[in-house]
């Protein structure tokens, strides 16, 4: 299972990871006070502005890939642990493993649905019950459905 990675992650992980160094900063920051220190040298001309403007294009263009391909890989870790997780305890609902192939209109009855349910853990602690365990999610999510049905029913006949 554990297969290394190829040369350009590595590439992109020693880049993203150098980038991120307080010694990257100051070398970026010296390389602005020199570029201006030569501008009176070349007497502010088109090409001395085109040097700075063109190699900070350069790098900002190349260095958002390599860091988009760091935080994907990185997001995919994240995404993995998480859902082993889930997996693991007993209690979570394993249709939120892979939550992030859902709909927004299916994302969004999710999150009333958990929204309803700290509701109802905040209005227990407020009257001195607790709010510990597994609330079962399917009362939530069947009450927003039938919600979100009898909205759009309204709406249909509104537009009718």
């Amino acid at each position: 299972m554990a297969q290394r990675i190829g040369k350009f992650e590595r590439f992109a992980r020693a880049i993203a990871r150098a980038a991120g160094q307080q010694w990257a900063f100051a070398f970026a920051l010296g390389i602005i006070v020199i570029w201006a220190i030569t501008g009176p040298i070349f007497h502010f001309r088109d090409t001395w502005q085109l040097v700075i403007h063109t190699g900070t294009t350069i790098i900002t263009f190349l260095m958002v890939f390599l860091i988009q391909s760091t935080q994907n890989r990185d997001s995919e870790a994240m995404h993995l642990k998480l859902d082993e997780l889930l997996r693991s305890c007993g209690g979570a609902h394993n249709a939120v493993l892979d939550i992030e192939e859902l709909s927004e209109e299916e994302l969004d009855q999710l999150k009333q649905a958990y929204a309803a349910l700290a509701k109802k853990a905040l209005r227990d602690i407020r009257s001195g019950k607790s709010d510990l365990g597994v609330p079962k999610l399917e009362k939530e999510l069947e009450a927003n459905e039938s919600q979100a049905l009898s909205t759009n029913a309204r709406r249909q006949r509104a537009t009718s």
